[in-house]
């Protein structure tokens, strides 16, 4: 199996929808080839449970017995650290169960007057697969698809108008960030804009933005992270399921126990900020000054807390320095896809005694882990996170000793 999720065949040849010891039958083309037939189907090929499956570019694996395909990601991942010669305890790998993903991407396309086509991108097309369901999905988001497509169906006033609804559902409702509506002409005419407000209005949404700027308020769209509730700036990052949020905070809570202080980088909106700060006082850092507000907004409310102190500061031009890092024993960091290189270089000089890095890309964490490990840490234990169901995408959280 590729790493893409395509059966791979002497060639190589990679195929989608095949798996490793069938016999199957590709149309002819180049190294990349389609399916045309299953000629003898691996003991492992279940039924894909959507019926969207092989036409939507959203899934890869539906049709891999659970177990088989979980092994296979977390072999992966063991793999990877492999290369830079890291070995470590691997902990039972947490997997997110179907309709549990509470924020999706959705493409929006014109279609009719009143009801835009919505779903998501075509295997290798930029065409949008209309979805009636979506496996994945919390039903809340798949209830409201009908209520979105026609919410989407005002966007098109300019031609070249490509909607996204960023839908995520939050403990007051459905939050919708909609980017990629054309806005050198002028954006939005007033009339669009009072029909956005209107069809979100009898979709009973939370809230609706533009780019950032306020469509439609109803509520104040929030989440609990656990002692604090957060009003969600627009486009705020979370998880992508809470449960796989709340393992990963365990996973943290746990490896931070007896700390005496703890700096919490590329922290966003909290998500492990504000557990932690009931085990001892937080330095707070991210780039995105938003989140910091939300953060430091939510304190108040948020009861037991030993203290937390944020600040917006981009992590990569301007990391937290190990001379920063003085007083704190333990650092947590959570960087986006490109790693956090500058930040764990910082750590490794620093006298920090503990670090704990979450990480949705296996590749650039193995180069921040290599160094630490190569400054005198020692990677103790790595939880595998597969939330991204059905996806060849695995994301981990690790604890690091000096």
């Amino acid at each position: 199996m590729g790493g893409e999720g395509d059966g791979v065949a002497p060639g190589p040849l990679y195929a989608p929808f095949t798996l490793p010891g069938e016999r199957v039958r590709l149309a002819p083309g180049g190294d990349r080839r389609e399916l045309e037939a299953v000629l003898e189907a691996s003991p492992e090929r279940v039924t894909p449970p959507c019926p969207h499956f092989f036409a939507c570019g959203g899934c890869a694996l539906q049709h891999w017995e659970h177990s088989a395909y979980l092994a296979w990601k977390v072999e992966r991942l063991r793999a990877t650290l492999a290369r830079e010669r890291i070995e470590t305890e691997f902990l039972p790998a947490f997997a997110a169960a179907p309709e549990t993903r509470r924020r999706v991407a959705l493409h929006a396309r014109q279609g009719r007057r009143d009801v835009a086509r919505l779903g998501f991108k075509e295997r290798k097309s930029w065409n949008v697969v209309e979805i009636e369901v979506c496996p994945i999905s919390d039903p809340r988001i798949v209830a409201a698809l009908p209520a979105l497509r026609r919410l989407a169906a005002p966007l098109f006033e300019h031609p070249k108008s490509a909607p996204t609804q960023h839908v995520t559902v939050t403990d007051t409702g459905l939050d919708v960030e909609i980017t990629g509506v054309e806005r050198k002409s002028g954006g939005l005419s007033g009339d669009a804009r009072m029909q956005v407000a209107e069809r979100a209005a009898e979709a009973d949404l939370a809230r609706v933005t533009l780019d950032g700027e306020m469509a439609y308020l109803a509520r104040q769209p929030t989440v609990r992270l656990g002692p604090a509730t957060v009003a969600l700036p627009p486009g705020a990052f979370l998880q992508a399921t809470p449960q796989a949020e709340q393992a990963l905070a365990d996973f943290a809570v746990d490896a931070a126990a007896g700390a005496s202080r703890i700096a919490d980088l590329f922290c966003g909106v909290g998500t492990f900020t504000f557990r932690l700060a009931q085990i001892a006082p937080v330095h707070a850092a991210d780039g995105a000054a938003p989140a910091i507000r939300a953060l430091t907004a939510a304190l108040a409310g948020a009861p037991g807390l030993k203290g937390v102190a944020a600040e917006a500061r981009d992590l990569v031009r301007r990391p937290v320095l190990a001379e920063e890092l003085k007083k704190i024993d333990v650092a947590v960091f959570d960087p986006p896809r490109a790693g956090a290189a500058e930040q764990a270089a910082e750590i490794a000089r620093s006298q920090v005694s503990r670090a704990i890095g979450v990480s949705c890309n296996p590749a650039t964490f193995v180069r921040d882990a290599r160094l630490l490990i190569d400054a005198g840490f020692r990677l103790e234990r790595l939880l595998p996170v597969d939330q991204f169901l059905w996806s060849p995408h695995i994301e981990l959280a690790a604890v690091f000793t000096r």
